[in-house]
């Protein structure tokens, strides 16, 4: 429980129980995992005062917050969500200097669902 007025992280769930984002963070390192760990908490605390370079406006609802370790970029897709949630629907590895459409794409698709289910847009 977090007290009133704090933000809460939510990671997204599928239907399945299986949880897209929190097995992209188990799959790196330590080193990337505490990186992205200490910016996940600095979005927290920031939520919607947050700005660049820890975050990054991508597409409608749709922001990304960033980081990088050992020369390796990592982002994490996310929006904000009534009740002072900061939902994260999607990570992955960046490789080119554009974030891809396919990974915009893949955010969209499960924040509508998150929102089909859930509401609170």
């Amino acid at each position: 429980m977090t007290a009133s007025g704090e933000w809460s992280i939510v990671f997204y769930r599928e239907e399945s129980g299986a949880s897209p984002v929190r097995e992209f963070l188990q799959e790196l390192d330590d080193e990337a995992q505490a990186s992205l760990g200490w910016a996940v908490e600095q979005l927290r605390i920031r939520n919607v005062q947050a700005r660049e370079p820890l975050v990054r406006h991508l597409d409608g609802k749709l922001w990304e917050l960033r980081r990088e370790s050992r020369a390796r970029i990592f982002r994490l897709i996310y929006f904000f969500a009534s009740g002072r949630r900061i939902v994260f629907v999607h990570g992955f590895q960046k490789k080119s200097p554009k974030t891809p459409r396919r990974e915009i794409d893949t955010a969209l698709a499960r924040y509508r669902r998150f929102v089909d289910r859930e509401g609170g847009e």
